[in-house]
């Protein structure tokens, strides 16, 4: 089952605290993007945060869960009504991810 656009809509608002917001849909379901670094997914309308030690001390519960078949396990967030809760999350996850690689133009 794919995502409802209005509920990945809503947890882009849900998150705006914590930085430029976006989610890109990819096979049904969503990448959730904070300045531009994937921290999340969004499945079947429940979002995941990637696991990270600075995000599990803020989790008011820690679930862990794949968010498709065959995934590793994430981060099942189920309470995603508190702004603050999710702003804090997210502030406490980003520092702790892998920097991404920067895609160079193989054409120059």
């Amino acid at each position: 089952m794919a995502s409802n656009t209005d509920f990945v809509q809503y947890i882009v608002d849900q998150c705006s605290g914590a930085g430029e917001i976006a989610a890109k849909k990819m096979m049904g379901d969503y990448c959730i993007y904070c300045d531009g670094i994937l921290f999340g997914l969004i499945c079947d309308n429940n979002l995941y945060v990637k696991v990270t030690e600075p995000g599990k001390a803020v989790l008011k519960e820690v679930i862990l869960r794949p968010p498709y078949d065959g995934a590793k396990d994430y981060f099942y967030i189920s309470d995603v009504d508190d702004r603050d809760y999710l702003t804090t999350l997210i502030e406490a996850t980003i520092p702790a991810l892998p920097k991404q690689k920067i895609k160079r133009n193989p054409m120059k």
